[in-house]
């Protein structure tokens, strides 16, 4: 258990997700739901003390005391969460979960509105415990106001409405200078059970004890029976040690999920600190083209076909999102339509431990960035390469993109890495625009796509003649990140897994020598050391760590691999999450959480080690318990 006092910021790694695949809320060792937007991921916060401790909003359950102990573990395989709670007087847990149910493949999941259960039960003696209820709509910018109706409460701004049934004890209402705030104390004791609801867009405050406990066993089925069809999950499956991690990264994945529209966000957050105290602070909460490819290619790596074709399906409609056209393909999109990108800044939040701006948007919409067509045809390529199934309406689109490809790839750009001082000739993008082209003849020659292939082909071979007068510095003994600097960028590290160039190539093994000499400390890497328009350090980057990993297991440097691979796992948190970056120093959590990025470098890491080691991929089974029976929660790492 883990040492709780009650502190204006929790660390981030001191969270874990729930979801129903509209939106996540993050939910903490301490019992508050410090983050939540509603009805979706993209939606403006209605809990959202994580940006701001006094104005954000939480909802807390926890020991009325200032010090507890705590530990918080996932039902097994599930997004469902138990948290324990425990003083000198007496531990109670806490069922966290936001309902799912049936089959939750693919696309077209209910539309029902979002609720948050929480389930309490006492497990010995009796611990007075204090409920915090205290929505704040519209990134706590609409006033609130509260109204008792049998049951329980609501809370209202403007045509937004919040209930919270179920609250045991006496209810005070406090007013303070940032809203009202529902307070509640009562005692739990060994068998007490309690079931407290907050329901989005209702004025349902019914709560029964066995109609909460159905609910949250019918949501762990649904994430079980989804999770098992990975070839990573039997006891002798392809992931091996790390598979409880491949499992949680499976399942983190799929909260990221649009069901209803298919598309995948990079994360769950916006403006948690790259820098702690700094303006390295961005919204994450849209589909990248490059992010989202990425995921869905994971998903189909772990047996969940139809959430690739989902995505494939969505990024042939995503042009017509926001105003672009069909020969006109942006880098990102919002999760709905109704959504808009426009970068603004919320000045009346303090942000995490006072990192400002918090911003909202994302002004990175606008950029040019190459490297969304190698991704995009690559993830296509993939589903075609495993499964000779192709929907052919497809096709004239990704034509099209194969021209636009040609086109560009001679502008500069802003890359992967999305800085503020471009746009440049970046060797990444170069060599992803080849990679595009390359899959495009693919396509073309086994008959899944038309178009003029011949051009696509000369024109990789500029591409490549482009990358090898341009691309590596002799003087610096590595591929850099633009044209004509000595700066090494670690997006380079792709180049063999892409199969542009190969792992044996000297050119390849000195730029993981230098990428290990320069970019990497305490077995963690960094992105680049470049000027990129803004002020501050960032941490390293969890992603690139996994793609050197990557290039040194290709590159038969099991050992090397190994020990940077078990190194970035033992640092995953409690529950097996990672978010964008982490110091190195610390370790401590950076930007946002849970990012969807670093879970897919964890998934792929993994395989490419299994790959490495000859591992065969039976289809597994998995957790067994269900609610009533578990008494103490499995721990997933």
């Amino acid at each position: 258990m883990a040492r709780q006092t009650r502190r204006r910021y929790a660390p981030i790694e001191n969270y874990a997700a729930i979801g129903n695949l509209r939106t996540i809320a993050l939910v903490g060792l301490d019992g508050a739901i410090d983050w939540c937007c509603f009805p979706y991921l993209d939606s403006p916060s209605v809990f959202g003390a994580l940006l701001d401790a006094d104005k954000g909003g939480r909802f807390q359950i926890a020991p009325a005391r200032q010090d507890f102990d705590a530990e918080q573990s996932y039902f097994e395989h599930t997004n469902v969460v138990n948290t324990r709670m425990s003083t000198g007087a007496g531990s109670f847990d806490i069922v966290d979960c936001m309902p799912v149910s049936g089959d939750l493949a693919g696309c077209g999941f209910s539309k029902a509105s979002p609720e948050i259960h929480r389930f309490i039960r006492g497990i010995g003696g009796e611990v007075d415990v204090e409920l915090i209820w205290e929505p704040r709509f519209d990134y706590a910018r609409g006033d609130v106001a509260f109204k008792r109706i049998s049951g329980g409460v609501l809370a209202r701004s403007g045509s937004q409405v919040l209930s919270l049934g179920g609250i045991p004890g006496d209810i005070q209402v406090i007013h303070t200078e940032h809203g009202p705030s529902l307070r509640a104390r009562f005692t739990v004791s060994s068998g007490d059970e309690f079931s407290i609801i907050t329901r989005w867009r209702s004025t349902n405050t019914r709560t029964e004890v066995d109609r909460c406990r159905r609910t949250i066993n019918r949501t762990i089925d649904a994430w079980r029976s989804w999770v098992h069809k990975s070839t990573a999950t039997g006891s002798r499956g392809w992931a091996g040690d790390y598979r409880d991690l491949v499992i949680r990264s499976e399942l983190a994945l799929k909260l990221m999920s649009q069901a209803d529209t298919g598309a995948l966000a990079a994360a769950a957050t916006t403006s948690l600190p790259e820098t702690m105290g700094g303006v390295r602070n961005w919204d994450y909460r849209y589909a990248w083209i490059r992010d989202a490819a990425h995921i869905a290619r994971s998903f189909f790596a772990l047996g969940h076909i139809e959430e690739l074709d989902c995505f494939i399906q969505w990024a042939e409609h995503a042009p017509f999102l926001n105003g672009h056209g069909d020969d006109d393909l942006g880098i990102m999109y919002p999760l709905h339509p109704s959504t808009g990108m426009a970068e603004i800044e919320l000045d009346h939040l303090e942000g995490y431990r006072g990192s400002r701006p918090v911003r909202v948007g994302n002004e990175a919409s606008e950029q040019l960035q190459l490297d969304i067509y190698g991704e995009l045809l690559g993830a296509v390529h993939e589903r075609l390469r495993l499964e000779d199934r192709f929907d052919s309406e497809i096709s004239p689109f990704l034509t099209s993109m194969a021209d636009q490809a040609c086109n560009r790839w001679r502008q500069p750009d802003f890359s992967i890495w999305e800085p503020r001082n471009g746009p440049c000739q970046f060797i990444y993008s170069k060599f992803m625009v080849w990679v595009a082209l390359q899959r495009a003849c693919e396509l073309h020659q086994q008959g899944f796509i038309g178009g003029d292939s011949a051009r696509w082909r000369a024109e990789q071979t500029k591409i490549r003649r482009w990358i090898d007068r341009h691309g590596y510095n002799e003087d610096v003994g590595a591929f850099v990140q633009i044209a004509g600097t000595d700066h090494l960028d670690a997006a380079n590290l792709l180049m063999p897994i892409y199969g542009y160039l190969s792992v044996d190539d000297p050119r390849m093994q000195n730029t993981i020598d230098r990428t290990l000499a320069e970019l990497t400390q305490d077995d963690l890497v960094y992105r680049y050391h470049s000027p990129d328009g803004l002020p501050g350090q960032e941490g390293a980057f969890v992603l690139c760590t996994f793609w050197l990993v990557d290039a040194l297991t290709l590159s038969g440097r099991l050992d090397e691999a190994y020990q940077i691979f078990d190194s970035l796992a033992d640092r995953t948190n409690h529950v097996g999450l990672l978010s964008e970056q982490i110091d190195p120093s610390t370790g401590e959590f950076l930007g946002n959480f849970p990012q969807a990025y670093s879970h897919v470098g964890l998934v792929n890491s993994a395989l490419y080690l299994a790959d490495a080691e000859g591992r065969e991929c039976p289809v597994g089974v998995g957790g067994t318990e269900s609610l009533e029976e578990l008494s103490v929660p499995s721990v997933v790492v």
